[in-house]
């Protein structure tokens, strides 16, 4: 405490007797109204200069919240694919969640949590940056070809939509769902889905 009493005292003389010592180790005719006028001048610049760093500080800090959302955000989905994937490996789990909106086969709910977890990688890329708005409506429009794609969308698109509307500030997530929404309502529109049973050519045939 002592240290800091006197370090305190120290630097109060200073400051005190600044003024006397540059007058003393200044040279004689020195027109101080000048040096006045000049040190005005800088302060200017550096209050311009001061305004730049604080523009960068609240850029830097509103960066740093963006990522935290988002990080937060991952956190949350990490989780629920771990359930997901739990639910997946024993379909015995699958009634520990709500109930399909769909009629469907326990099989086919496997698919649909299964399809979940595709948009769940889709979601996040989208919202870090990693995928375009037309890149993710090309690759949402081609996935929706699919019987499944398409059943997944159906039993999950509002619990989708009322998710990120929850999240505070998720203005991509809700972007996202949009374009799920129009490429969902493009491929509805342009005729029946592709069947499972046409996926593949069978070898045996």
């Amino acid at each position: 405490m002592a240290t800091w009493i006197a370090l305190g005292t120290g630097c109060t003389a200073l400051v005190i007797v600044t003024p006397f010592i540059l007058n003393w180790i200044a040279p004689s005719g020195l027109n101080w109204g000048k040096l006045s006028n000049i040190s005005q001048t800088y302060g200017g610049l550096s209050t311009l200069i001061s305004t730049a760093a604080l523009v960068g500080v609240v850029a830097s800090i509103s960066y740093q919240a963006r990522q935290d959302r988002i990080q937060n955000q991952e956190a949350q989905r990490s989780a629920h694919r771990e359930l997901l994937i739990l639910s997946l490996n024993d379909p015995e789990l699958l009634t520990c969640w709500e109930p399909p909106l769909i009629p469907v086969t326990r099989e086919g709910y496997r698919k649909i949590a299964f399809v979940n977890l595709v948009m769940g990688a889709w979601i996040t890329d989208f919202r870090l940056g990693r995928t375009s708005e037309g890149a993710t409506l090309g690759n949402l429009r081609d996935h929706f070809r699919g019987q499944v794609a398409r059943a997944h969308w159906a039993e999950g698109g509002e619990k989708w939509r009322a998710f990120s509307e929850a999240q505070h500030r998720d203005t991509l997530g809700l972007r996202f769902i949009d374009l799920v929404d129009q490429a969902y309502r493009e491929a509805i529109a342009a005729g029946p889905p592709v069947a499972e049973a046409d996926y593949f050519i069978d070898s045996s045939q």
